[in-house]
């Protein structure tokens, strides 16, 4: 299905893309497609990088039931080339470059995370290879001016907003946040789009401070919050973080009306690690399989996706991670057939150009090349599962209060 690199150190630097034109293979002559995915396969945000990998993995494996992507009327067979970057940023941006200059991909999914993916997607620019990120939602990532980088989540303030008006319709008594961040872009882009949701409805926030990465013990930072006495805590992390400092919020009595994680909830993982202590705590994703969307990808649909992903992976249900790998491929997918070739300016304006629908849901990239057609559901931990508030058409319970 699919070629993995484990551990990729050298890096060969210096190329010019003109340098390396001639050792790409494009358009009619090429004999397979070489998409390139540099991914934390080991270290802290393994656990989101295993993920991603099955999410990429299941939509090359349905490319290859149905005989490859159309690409200029041939059926051309795909071949993605992992390289582990071992959760380390500089790694991920020297893997990128060794995927276009050494393994000679023609197109790359981005590293995972928005530091991550606003770091490789420099070297995406560099050569003209489009580059689809599948984990970056901080408008941060998007501000270089780059013509080459995709992404198909939506700003954070798309998933802080609706919270935010949700918990003040709900609870108007809530009067008092917390927020507490990992040092990493994409929570301190949630974190600076919390304080405008916060700030906009007159809460008062009582604590606001980050983590440094690798933090297991967050006592002190706790009690801290403890002490202030917040009505609302917002954490914002990666699974590892959130899953301490959840269990460490239990063990130290600190019992809000409300609690927020982003991202980690929506994992299955997530729930099995805390158990009780998940229940109530809030979210959102910018996917759920709870969304019904029809779709022009090759799953057609979010039922048949979610249908597709529990055959391969032992009648496990997809979450937000692997559905938005699976949909990179797949809008990466649409563009070539579109495109007609795999010469990386073609295909980067097929990309600009795409209004279509898919399993993931609406497909648009705005001028800066993030998203903008979705609409991420807002979610909750009830009776250990997650359970969908927001948007109403989907709505699959009302928001509860309170912390085990």
């Amino acid at each position: 299905m699919s070629n993995v690199i484990m551990n990729r150190r050298s890096v060969v630097g210096g190329l010019s893309a003109a340098a390396l034109g001639s050792g790409f293979a494009f358009g009619q002559a090429a004999s397979e497609i070489r998409i390139g995915a540099p991914l934390p396969l080991t270290g802290p945000l393994a656990p989101e990088g295993r993920k991603q990998k099955r999410g990429y993995d299941l939509w090359a494996a349905e490319v290859t039931k149905q005989g490859g992507v159309d690409v200029g009327g041939r059926k051309l067979p795909v071949k993605i080339i992992y390289s582990d970057y071992q959760s380390a940023t500089p790694r991920g941006v020297q893997a990128c470059d060794f995927l276009v200059s050494q393994e000679k991909v023609q197109f790359l999914f981005s590293p995972f995370g928005s530091g991550a993916a606003k770091a490789g997607s420099a070297i995406a620019e560099r050569y003209k290879i489009p580059m689809i990120a599948p984990t970056a939602s901080s408008v941060e990532v998007y501000d270089q001016g780059f013509k080459y980088l995709f992404g198909t989540f939506t700003p954070n303030s798309t998933l802080t907003e609706p919270l935010a008006g949700l918990v003040a319709a709900k609870a108007p008594d809530v009067k008092k946040v917390a927020i507490f961040s990992r040092n990493d872009l994409l929570p301190l882009s949630l974190a600076v789009e919390m304080r405008k949701s916060c700030q906009a409805r007159n809460l008062n926030i009582v604590y606001d401070e980050k983590f440094a990465i690798g933090t297991l013990d967050f006592a002190s930072a706790l009690t801290q919050i403890r002490a202030a006495a917040p009505d609302w805590v917002f954490v914002g992390g990666y699974i590892n973080d959130l899953v301490q400092v959840r269990a460490q919020m239990r063990d130290l009595g600190i019992k809000p009306k409300v609690c927020t994680m982003i991202a980690g909830p929506a994992y299955e993982e997530y729930i099995q690690a805390l158990k009780g202590a998940a229940e109530n705590v809030t979210s959102a994703s910018w996917w759920h399989p709870a969304v019904r969307y029809e779709g022009a990808d090759l799953f057609g649909s979010t039922a048949r996706y979610v249908e597709t992903f529990k055959a391969a992976y032992n009648g496990e249900t997809p979450d937000y991670a692997e559905a938005s790998a699976s949909a990179a491929g797949a809008i990466l997918q649409l563009a070539l057939k579109q495109a007609g070739t795999l010469e990386g300016p073609v295909v980067r304006d097929a990309l600009a150009a795409l209004k279509v629908d898919t399993f993931w849901g609406p497909v648009h990239f705005g001028p800066t090349g993030q998203i903008d057609s979705l609409t991420p559901p807002v979610f909750q931990i009830q009776d250990g599962k997650t359970a969908v508030l927001l948007p109403d058409a989907i709505r699959q319970g009302e928001l509860k209060f309170g912390l085990a």
